[in-house]
């Protein structure tokens, strides 16, 4: 049984190789070509996995720093409207203690 660090060193070393190349390399190792040709897609198809895998990820990244930047925004917004809010009843609290209450008359 081959390990995988064993095959990932095959298809490295059969990179370059033609295919009477890869023929006579694996008859010395005992090998079949179809394996080594398996191998290989599998090495192919792992590295693109990664890729993929890292781009959806970069992808979602970008989205979360986004909505993290929308929702800073929109709490900004509100900290100003409250912080008026407030302004306006600490107003409101010192005209009534000055004047008194001016709604009944």
């Amino acid at each position: 049984m081959w390990s995988t660090e064993d095959k990932f060193l095959i298809v490295v070393e059969t990179a370059g190789m033609n295919e009477s190349e890869i023929g006579e390399y694996c008859r010395k190792k005992g090998l079949y070509t179809e394996q080594v040709k398996a191998w290989r897609d599998a090495c192919m198809q792992a590295n693109g996995g990664v890729a993929e895998e890292a781009a959806r990820l970069n992808r979602e990244l970008k989205k979360k720093e986004k909505d993290v930047k929308n929702l800073e925004k929109e709490l900004g917004r509100k900290e100003k409207a409250l912080a008026e809010a407030a302004a306006l009843l600490v107003l409101r609290k010192n005209m009534e203690a000055i004047w008194g209450d001016q709604k009944g008359e």
